[in-house]
């Protein structure tokens, strides 16, 4: 089997902190305000909730970041080695300008639900939708849509050729 990554998709350095500063200055100023001049206690609560759910997205973006998506032949996988879809259980790409998908990004549709996941600023999934992009490149979130798109296109040429292959398998 072929191994070698034929695309990768990541945070520049730049994108990835200035995501992870904003949604930290986020949680700060909403935390600040319910502190410094307190609304009624329900708003004073909400805002404190608030400033730390966003907080926790801040440090969830930075940790998620910290990795990449590789594209391989036969998977679409994260450098810390979670199997995101593999080539056979993907559906098609959509990547056009109505797609509910993430900013400088593309959707792929799995054939068969997958599990929920969520990392801010590089990919989601789910059910049958994941989404790459965020705080991603456009340019290699797009190479690698292309690629993808290729490979699925050989995908179901092959299939074409050899109608007795099972197509889940």
């Amino acid at each position: 089997m072929n191994d070698d990554v034929l695309a990768i998709v990541e945070a520049s350095a730049a994108r990835r902190w200035m995501g992870v500063l904003m949604m930290a200055s986020l949680g700060g100023l909403l935390i600040f305000i319910a502190l410094s001049s307190p609304p009624e206690p329900f708003w004073q609560i909400f805002l404190i909730i608030t400033g730390l759910a966003a907080l926790w997205m801040a440090e969830k973006m930075r940790s998620a970041t910290r990795h990449r998506i590789e594209l391989t032949a036969q998977e679409m996988r994260s450098s810390e080695g979670q199997v995101i879809a593999r080539l056979v259980d993907i559906d098609k790409v959509e990547r056009g300008l109505f797609v509910f998908k993430p900013s400088n990004g593309f959707l792929v549709r799995l054939r068969r639900p997958g599990p929920r996941i969520w990392r801010p600023g590089l990919w989601w999934c789910t059910g049958r939708k994941i989404g790459v992009g965020g705080v991603t490149s456009a340019g290699q979130t797009k190479a690698m849509s292309e690629i993808l798109s290729v490979l699925l296109a050989k995908r179901d040429q092959d299939q074409d050729q050899d109608p007795g292959q099972n197509q889940d398998h």
